[in-house]
């Protein structure tokens, strides 16, 4: 069943607490970065690519926070924020080379609220450069094959359906699944040449908190 899906609102995001912008470089995102063991491991193994880890709850990013400033990548940096503004406020047209997004919660009674099925997503799309991809993670193949289906019908985007190796050890989550024997599954997906949204032309709100015409 492909969800009919309005437009995101985007110029109706207040601005994230503390907000900061960045520079309109080529970046790497990681949203949900839980306590960081996937945005450390990343950024210590890619030194040329920079990435930003975004992580809401507050005891989780203490702990990437705390981790971070042992390791030490200075091509990573953690931001605490609800991504949905802070990619509305922060990130640039056709900026972002890789999202990764891995093990969100699978909202099992709010279907709307997951990845694919949001207007959201478009918005995602128009962050993304040309060839860049999102890597899209789950224990649950029913959310893995309802995610390959709005890939598909929806967004009409090209993807690879990965079943994840039983010794990867990308997050705490991913350990702990492939532990227990769970199948973890991702969808690399990719922004096609010539791939256009209703975002592409749409500014960085930098802070500033408008109020929306009716």
């Amino acid at each position: 069943m492909i969800m009919p899906i309005r437009q995101f609102q985007a110029q109706r995001m207040h601005a994230p607490r503390d907000f900061k912008s960045i520079a309109p470089e080529p970046i790497c995102v990681e949203i949900g970065a839980g306590k960081g063991k996937h945005a450390l491991l990343f950024s210590q193994n890619n030194p040329e690519q920079k990435l930003i880890a975004v992580e809401r709850t507050r005891e989780k990013f203490i702990a990437m926070q705390k981790q971070h400033a042992i390791e030490g990548q200075t091509n990573l940096q953690t931001v605490h924020a609800d991504a949905l503004p802070w990619v509305v406020h922060a990130l640039y047209p056709a900026q972002v080379e890789q999202f990764f997004i891995l093990y969100p919660n699978p909202e099992p009674h709010n279907p709307a609220q997951r990845w694919a099925n949001m207007p959201f997503f478009e918005f995602l799309l128009s962050r993304l450069k040309t060839g860049g991809t999102i890597t899209l993670a789950s224990n649950i193949p029913e959310y893995i094959d309802e995610a390959e289906q709005q890939v598909k019908d929806l967004w009409n985007l090209p993807y690879v359906k990965e079943v994840i190796a039983q010794d990867s050890a990308r997050t705490h989550f991913e350990i702990k699944y492939l532990e227990r024997g769970e199948l973890c599954q991702q969808l690399i997906i990719r922004k096609p040449e010539g791939y256009a949204t209703r975002f592409d032309d749409f500014q960085p709100l930098q802070g500033q908190n408008s109020v929306a015409s009716e």
